[in-house]
């Protein structure tokens, strides 16, 4: 990757202090013109629940978490937050160095930054946490890779909760529907039709009554399911998480009847039904113990 993409990694897009320059947006305003026409064509893509996403703007960062089906998430994910809005994508490394570094040079102007692999990358977590404190949203998968792609098991990266608590900021679930079946394996291309849907936002702290041991993988495990609830169309309860995520720790009795309180910019709590913890857990601690 070239040295010089990291200048731009650590420019803001959206929020400018004194003194400090923004990064370049002439190349991410084309691919914006000329990828939003092209793709409101060929996918009539739409967006629903944008407004969980635009009440932001202008007023603080937020994590928005997605699942991971298709090549073209990124690109639907980066068009439903234009003209407004500048999503910073937390992308795998490797993707940067393809094509002679051409795909990282796109990547790096349209607002993504690297992170490595199956490791604690501090410099991509920093890097985040600083993007959400200065008011960017960023946006990352916590799958790591595309679902169905190769042999390798889906699992959850407990990244995003950890970054979002440390940049004391909400996570917002959303999906990309139906963009798996653009291309599928052995079959030519399609133009279904594409709905970007967003959820609700919560903060990682609705979590605090679990063990602390469990409070970041648990709030990870359920912003997922809030992702696929939204893909699938059904009730978050509905969605089979041990079948998604054979491997991974499933929380699905220790969250039973559990649904965290929606969150606003101004910080409040909007009221439910619900209680914002699940009495199902013996272990569970009281929600003022501190992280």
């Amino acid at each position: 990757m070239a040295a010089s993409y990291e200048k731009i990694w650590d420019m803001p897009f959206t929020c400018e202090k004194p003194g400090e320059r923004r990064a370049p947006h002439w190349l991410g305003n084309l691919l914006w013109i000329v990828l939003g026409f092209l793709f409101k064509i060929l996918f009539r893509y739409h967006v629903d629940g944008r407004e969980s996403l635009r009440q932001f703007k202008g007023k603080g960062g937020v994590l928005v978490v997605s699942n991971h089906t298709s090549f073209l998430d990124v690109v639907f994910l980066y068009l439903s937050a234009r003209p407004s809005q500048w999503l910073r994508f937390v992308g795998r490394d490797t993707l940067f160095d393809n094509a002679g570094g051409l795909v990282g040079h796109i990547l790096t102007r349209v607002g993504a930054f690297p992170i490595k692999r199956d490791s604690a990358d501090r410099t991509a977590i920093k890097r985040a946490t600083r993007m959400l404190k200065q008011g960017e949203p960023v946006a990352i998968m916590p799958e790591g890779t595309r679902r169905g792609k190769g042999s390798q098991v889906p699992t959850i990266h407990s990244g995003a909760a950890f970054i979002a608590k440390m940049a004391h900021v909400p996570i917002l679930p959303m999906t990309v529907r139906d963009a798996e079946l653009v291309k599928q394996k052995g079959k030519f291309f399609r133009f279904p039709k594409i709905t970007v849907e967003y959820g609700t936002p919560f903060l990682v702290s609705e979590f605090d009554f679990l063990p602390k041991e469990d409070r970041i993988d648990a709030c990870t495990w359920y912003a997922m399911r809030e992702c696929f609830a939204l893909s699938k169309r059904i009730p978050a309860e509905e969605v089979d998480m041990v079948e998604l995520f054979p491997t991974s720790k499933d929380y699905t009795e220790v969250l039973r009847g559990f649904k965290a309180a929606p969150y606003v910019i101004d910080g409040n709590k909007t009221s439910h039904n619900e209680e914002p913890q699940t009495a199902s857990t013996p272990e569970a601690k009281p929600a003022s113990e501190e992280v």
